[in-house]
């Protein structure tokens, strides 16, 4: 939930696939767009209280839109009206949901939410700019107002390219339930400076910059520390900790299979999905087999092998519906693109990465928070996965959502098949909350089933 996640662990080279052929393109149904447009109601960012009880997070989104969010997972878009006030629709669905929002001027920092009044929540908030692997970052530290001792979560980036200082809500919700968090830009995003990379080697070192830039500026305010990470996240952040130990990792819509398996998985699943069977598998598999081959080769060879299965199954039904993670990139674009453009899109991801020798020998707690029915990173082997090393003793939980798509999205299925996200799944925000404070969970967080220590 860093609540403006990817679509998928490589998502980023989509996003800037289309962008380098001249394309808008939004990172998900659900979260954000990928660049803040000159805006209104930027000053109405923040976290307000509620009379009554609870509050609302309200954060940027796309266009000159706002998005709101509560702790129970509910969220909409906000579209000022001429008069000033503020409509909401419903997840990203585009349909009205009967709320109305209003703010005072920014300065008195007051809203009404869905005829509730509220106040902006102070929190004490420190910018910096620190050293990562060979680049200045800049990042910020949100804790609770007072001096008392909290726990601190890093959170850690998925694939995308956009600022997470600017979009991830989790950096104002966290704190209000008593918890330090660190945000920061990653390389090449926001304003931090290098360039772009999905190395996670490299990753992992910012992360590891990141914890401990942390730790000096929260100074005696410090308790235990860790890492919540999405997507892409989920191969950087237990690197992180193994390289260097920290008391908790908090993985959401992660993997543990490799990102070309992450597409072959996918693409099994868009044929299951269409009632495909074996005969049409194996075919989509030489598909996978090809596009794999140009990306193992870092976009340099293995064209003549995407030529042939492009040709040869192009006609028929099933292969319209190839979509995989980064395979439906490949079969639709120019060769000569994929040559010229390829290998800075690539910007390091290692494709045959395999997660398991860091989590066989991790000691770090940690909690996997996984979607039931995620297409873009299909969860079942990467939970069969998990569930072996919790067996095995290992200090892993795994909380599992049922009809939750990619970053933990609750969905509607149009006519057409496609789907909208429309929340977050009740009990995904606490599940988090309750990690971060103590490494144990309650038995029932909404509709999840958990196994493992936390969860006992």
């Amino acid at each position: 939930m860093n609540n403006m996640v990817p679509k998928s662990p490589i998502d980023t080279l989509r996003a800037a696939a289309f962008a380098a052929l001249g394309m808008l393109w939004l990172v998900h149904a659900g979260p954000a767009a990928a660049q803040a447009p000159d805006r209104r109601g930027d000053c109405h960012i923040g976290i307000y209280q509620l009379r009554g009880g609870g509050d609302v997070d309200i954060g940027l989104t796309d266009g000159d839109h706002l998005r709101w969010r509560r702790k129970d997972g509910t969220t909409g878009a906000l579209s000022q009206t001429a008069d000033g006030s503020w409509t909401s629709t419903l997840g990203w669905t585009g349909r009205p949901d009967g709320k109305r929002v209003s703010f005072s001027d920014c300065r008195a920092g007051q809203i009404t939410f869905d005829g509730v009044p509220g106040r902006r929540i102070a929190l004490d908030v420190t910018e910096t700019t620190f050293q990562g692997a060979g680049v200045r970052l800049a990042g910020r530290l949100v804790l609770p107002k007072g001096d008392s001792r909290v726990p601190i979560v890093v959170l850690v980036h998925g694939s995308e390219h956009f600022s997470a200082r600017e979009f991830y809500t989790l950096q104002r919700q966290l704190p209000t339930e008593g918890i330090g968090v660190f945000v920061y830009d990653k390389r090449g995003t926001g304003a931090s400076g290098g360039l772009y990379s999905q190395s996670y080697l490299l990753l992992a070192d910012d992360a590891i910059a990141a914890m401990r830039e942390a730790k000096r500026l929260a100074g005696d305010r410090a308790g235990r520390i860790g890492y919540q990470a999405g997507s892409q996240g989920g191969w950087v952040a237990p690197l992180a900790a193994k390289i260097e130990p920290v008391d908790f990792v908090i993985v959401g819509f992660g993997l543990a299979v490799s990102p070309l398996d992450e597409d072959r998985e996918a693409i099994a699943l868009d044929m299951t999905r269409r009632g495909y069977g074996p005969d049409v598998m194996a075919k989509a598999m030489q598909v996978a087999d090809a596009t794999a081959a140009v990306m193992r080769s870092g976009f340099r060879e293995g064209y003549d092998q995407l030529a042939a299965v492009r040709k040869k199954y192009a006609g028929e039904a099933w292969f319209k519906h190839v979509h995989g993670d980064f395979s439906f990139f490949l079969l639709g674009t120019p060769t000569a693109t994929l040559r010229e453009k390829g290998p800075a899109l690539l910007a390091g991801v290692p494709a045959d990465y395999d997660p398991m020798p860091v989590l066989r020998n991790l000691d770090t707690p940690q909690l996997w928070i996984l979607g039931e029915d995620d297409t873009d990173a299909p969860s079942a082997e990467t939970a069969r996965r998990l569930r072996g090393l919790i067996a095995q003793g290992k200090p892993i939980t795994l909380a599992m959502f049922p009809h939750a798509d990619h970053g933990i999205y609750e969905y509607e299925t149009k006519a057409d098949g496609e789907r909208v996200s429309t929340r977050n799944p009740d009990g995904y925000f606490a599940m988090m909350r309750d990690f971060i404070r103590n490494e144990r969970l309650e038995k029932h967080y909404g509709s999840s089933t958990i196994v493992g220590p936390a969860g006992h």
